[in-house]
This record gives C-alpha cells, structure tokens and sequence, in this order.
C-alpha cells in the first residue's frame, strides 16, 4: 500500500469572495458542497444529453481494460458522435470503456446545453483557457498525471473517487513525463516502484454536486464509480506571458521550466565527458546546488 492517506477537505457553501481570499492561496485541493451550479444535475441524464447534445462529433479515448496508461497506450483515440458516446459509456456491461478528452470550451461547443451548467467563479474570464466533458464509463480509471493549470472538476452525475499527489511527493511517483508510471495505486508493485510507498495519498469521493478544486502541479488519479458526467474547467493561475502561445491542450510546462530543462539536458551531456567516478560527484554537487538554491522552504 501507498503512504500515508489524508482525506481531502469538504466545505459546504464557499462564497467566492472566501474562496480567493482564504482558501486558494494555500495551493491546496479541496472538495465544495452547496455551489450552484445550474440545474444540469437535474438535468443532465443520458436521453437528455443524447437528444441535447446531438451527434457532433467529439475525440474520445477508448481502451479494452478499465486501467487507462498514457505511457503505454493502450488505448486508441477515436471520434464519435456525442450522442452515442454518452449512450456507449452508459451501458451497464461493455467490453471497452470510453472517456471524453476534447479540449474545447463545452459552452461553444454545446450552445443548447450552455444554460443548464453555471461555472464557479473562482477566476477572471480573461484567465480561462477550456472547459472539457468527463464522461467515462463505470470503473474506468485515469492514469495520475499533474495539469500545469488551475481546475475545478464539477462532478454532475455519477460518483467518483480521486487520489491525490503533492507536488513535493514528485520524487516518489517514477514520472515520465507529466504522468506516473505507477499505475495500480491501490495495490501497487513495490518491488517494482519502492518509493511509492513514501507518497502520501488525499483522497476523496466526489458524489453528484460536488466541485474538487486541484490546484497546478497536483498529481490526480481519477477512478469512475459508476458511469457519470463530469465537466473540468481550466485556468492560468500564472499570467498568460508564463505559458507556451502554441499549447493547445494545456499540457506544456510554463516555458521558464522548459527553457530550464533543456539547460538541465545539456548539463547533463557535458557531465558525460567525465570519467564516471567524476561525473558521479559533480552531478551529486549539481543536485546540492538545485535543492539549496530552489526548492522552497514556505510549502509543507
């Protein structure tokens, strides 16, 4: 089993004044009750958004097992007609199982279904950057990866279950890339991955209703209860000058860190010239120096 497990906060009717005074400088996940969020959790069943949202044609990931793994792929991108795939998602018994991934803004993409769902207010209209559905079937479970932007995942229907990673908890997650490669947290190989042990878990269950706020960086893996409706709203919590102008999904690193990992990169080839026992020692200096000089001291 993974390390320690620390239960997500829940607060039931945040105004949003009180939200972006107190609670979002702490950069910490958090579970809202009571938000209004218009009436698609009433609204939003599967003959609704099939004859609502109609057949335009939205990407979507498909795989034969429920354990999505974006290193592996063992999934397969598809387009399908909106209808259908809230249909397919929907079945009780299937033998794929189906996630919604267009990037878009849902309010554009969908006008007729624009007035059934309200938005926290948590940021500037001049911050958004998209709006996604989550529609997943039952026990379909999304590989842990960071976002490099703000969001709030509006749990609609259904019910799901989400854990939880620190960016200070990145050492332990064997990363490749944005994503961990650990993909059975619950029971994970720890022959295999030793320091996952080390992570400690926040973890959550989102019931219709619910609004999880995850803040940038945060490690998140999502598990679908049972078949429901999810909508993930992205911000830039950094000015807009921070992020790649060509980053289309959202999924870049802020193009200081790039700049800096490529500087990293190169650092690395030139410590290649040494013979190992010196290559050895420097690089361990150059990680001395990193930690002294950037990690923080202000976060837990």
């Amino acid at each position: 089993m993974a390390g320690q497990r620390v239960p997500v906060p829940r607060l039931q009717g945040v105004s949003q004044e009180h939200f972006m005074q107190h609670l979002y400088p702490q950069r910490k996940p958090l579970v809202l009750e009571g938000i209004d969020l218009g009436t698609c959790t009433s609204k939003w069943t599967v003959e609704y958004l099939s004859q609502v949202g109609g057949r335009k044609e939205v990407k979507i990931h498909v795989a034969p097992v429920a354990q999505m793994d974006f290193i592996s792929k063992n999934f397969v991108y598809r387009t399908l007609p909106f209808d259908k795939l809230v249909q397919r998602a929907a079945e009780e018994k299937h033998k794929e199982f189906f996630i919604s991934e267009d990037v878009a803004d849902i309010r554009k993409q969908f006008p007729l279904l624009e007035g059934d769902i309200k938005f926290p207010k948590f940021f500037k209209e001049e911050q958004f950057f998209s709006s996604v559905f989550r529609i997943s079937s039952p026990g379909l479970q999304l590989w842990t990866h960071y976002d490099v932007m703000d969001n709030v995942l509006i749990q609609v229907t259904g019910e799901k279950r989400v854990v939880l990673f620190s960016p200070r908890d990145a050492q332990y997650l064997y990363l490749s890339g944005t994503k961990s490669e650990v993909l059975n947290i619950d029971n994970p190989d720890l022959a295999k991955y030793p320091l996952f042990s080390k992570a400690r878990r926040y973890e959550c269950s989102l019931k219709a209703g619910d609004v999880l706020f995850i803040p940038a960086l945060w490690f998140h893996n999502v598990i679908s209860e049972e078949f429901g409706v999810g909508v993930n709203v992205f911000w830039r919590h950094l000015p807009s000058e921070c992020y790649d102008k060509t980053d289309t999904y959202g999924n870049k690193d802020p193009t200081a860190a790039s700049r800096a990992a490529q500087i990293l990169d190169r650092a690395i080839k030139t410590l290649a010239e040494l013979p190992e026992e010196y290559r050895d020692f420097y690089a361990r200096r150059m990680v001395l120096h990193i930690q002294d000089k950037a990690y923080s001291k202000n976060f837990e």
